[in-house]
């Protein structure tokens, strides 16, 4: 038993010396982290210019420490005013995506989604011309492919051998006139007779049968209701035995060797003038066809709020059917420029800005100029330069993020609640310090450059630099407790407060 506890007890003073050990010589070496990447030392996010080789909680501002590995972006290099330094981690949590970018060539593809519809200038609606009944109906249900002059139906109305009759009587007493008068007017006989014909295209009968009729003169009690022309039928509104009134919509036939496509587009997509070129390609029938933009003018949808660009288009085979939507890209016009995503630029009211990449990890917004939105792309003026990489993605965080440090740390954002403690201006920093060794803030004791002094304090003559306000408090609470920790660490000829 004592040979146990001997034992038990030689392992665990053999424990704590290799933890002591460890401690001992690990405190002070930067090792591998799991990653395989190499911890350098954690740094202050409001003030990068402060290290530790400990994390823990940052003096000035009570925020945590952050980790800066091997390889990462150099946080304590200066920041220009704005700008924001961002480890790898931090850009990933916030989802930073950049862009390159470049120049506009002055077009950009446009993609959007279209809707086949018939020429109306190639449709054909069929009405009747009379009260009646339909006794014959053909075979030609919607979908179906009728020829110029193919019988549809067979329509009967009291109407229908009247109007024949007076016909055949016209066409009977000019043609006894011409065998006993050769010298009779034939302009004049001539459109008498259009009128008489154009009483029988009213009822709906077709130029073949008013011929066959001026020929034979046998009338019937019911008429040849014949399609206008080639297409296909879009509806039919007649059965057999149905009695129909007049006006009504008897068929709708379109020729579809040639449709219109109906394309949706907003207006800062770019400028789409007739003629323009366009491809249409249908998903269902993995095939293209060429369009060109038509010269009606795109009316607006305020359903949809888009303007109806129209195509026209050639039909071959009649793959595009009426109804069906296809996908449309051609070539628009845009402004030259400098060409970025859209999502880049945050438009406050006021001024436009973009966040440009300008080193590693650090980005610093921009003024811009925008010369126009079209769709996804944005044309930039002036305030970027070709090959900067702008942040698309993220940069509503990145601006929250650079409006926070502004204020906790930023000369012109922190409120002077005492008189004689002023915010330093940013010229006055760069009159006095511009050469000049950092100074320390008595309170934190933390290194300041000339971006990092916020505040600065006039006592017994001497004047004392801080890096934020709350150091400023605890120095105007006890003066005496810190003021002997240094000697005047304002810059030469400061002259008191800022």
């Amino acid at each position: 038993m004592k040979r146990k506890i001997a034992l038990a007890a030689g392992v665990l003073v053999l424990l704590c010396l290799a933890f002591a050990a460890g401690r001992f010589s690990g405190g002070n070496r930067h090792e591998p982290t799991a990653s395989g990447r190499r911890l350098l030392y954690y740094v202050d996010p409001m003030h990068p210019s402060y290290h530790s080789d400990k994390p823990g909680i940052a003096p000035d501002c009570g925020m945590a420490l952050e980790p800066v590995y091997e390889g990462e972006a150099n946080l304590s290099a200066p920041v220009q005013p704005g700008g924001v330094a961002l480890t790898a981690e931090r850009q990933q949590l916030i989802g930073i995506r950049v862009a390159v970018a470049t120049a506009s060539n002055g077009q950009r593809t446009v993609r959007t989604t279209g809707r086949i519809v018939p020429d109306d200038n190639r449709l054909y609606r069929i009405q009747a011309g009379f009260d009646g009944w339909v006794d014959t109906l053909a075979d030609t249900p919607p979908g179906s492919l009728v020829k110029a002059d193919q019988v549809l139906a067979t329509l009967y109305g009291p109407e229908i051998r009247s109007a024949q009759l007076n016909f055949v009587a016209f066409v009977s007493g000019i043609e006894r006139a011409a065998q006993n008068n050769p010298e009779a007017d034939s302009t004049q006989i001539a459109a008498s007779r259009r009128v008489s014909e154009e009483q029988l295209r009213l009822l709906g009968m077709g130029e073949n049968q008013i011929a066959e009729l001026a020929r034979n003169h046998h009338v019937n009690n019911s008429l040849d209701l014949v399609s206008p022309g080639n297409g296909i039928v879009l509806s039919r509104s007649i059965s057999p035995r149905q009695r129909f009134e007049k006006g009504v919509e008897l068929y709708r036939i379109a020729d579809l060797s040639k449709v219109w496509i109906v394309a949706d587009v907003h207006g800062n997509e770019g400028d789409f003038r007739p003629g323009t070129h366009a491809r249409v390609r249908v998903p269902e029938l993995g095939r293209s066809f060429d369009a060109t933009v038509s010269s009606t003018v795109p009316l607006f949808d305020e359903a949809s709020r888009t303007l109806k660009v129209r195509l026209i288009a050639d039909n071959p085979g009649l793959a595009l059917r009426p109804e069906m939507f296809v996908d449309v890209e051609f070539e628009s016009k845009v402004p030259a420029g400098l060409a970025i995503p859209a999502d880049a630029v945050l438009d406050s009211g006021l001024r436009k800005i973009v966040y440009v990449e300008t080193s590693d990890g650090v980005f610093e917004p921009r003024n811009v100029e925008v010369s126009g939105i079209f769709g996804d792309l944005a044309i930039i003026g002036s305030g970027v330069r070709e090959g900067e990489r702008v942040v698309v993605s993220g940069n509503f965080l990145l601006d929250s993020e650079s409006r926070m440090r502004a204020s906790g740390s930023a000369p012109d954002a922190m409120p002077a609640t005492n008189p004689s403690a002023q915010p330093v201006a940013e010229h006055e920093h760069g009159a006095h310090t511009k050469g000049a060794a950092e100074v320390s803030d008595p309170v934190c004791g933390m290194s300041l450059k000339r971006n990092d002094i916020a505040f600065q304090e006039n006592y017994q003559g001497k004047t004392y630099s801080f890096c934020s306000d709350s150091c400023r408090k605890k120095f105007l609470a006890e003066p005496a407790k810190y003021a002997g920790k240094g000697e005047d660490n304002s810059p030469k000829g400061n002259g008191g407060t800022a």
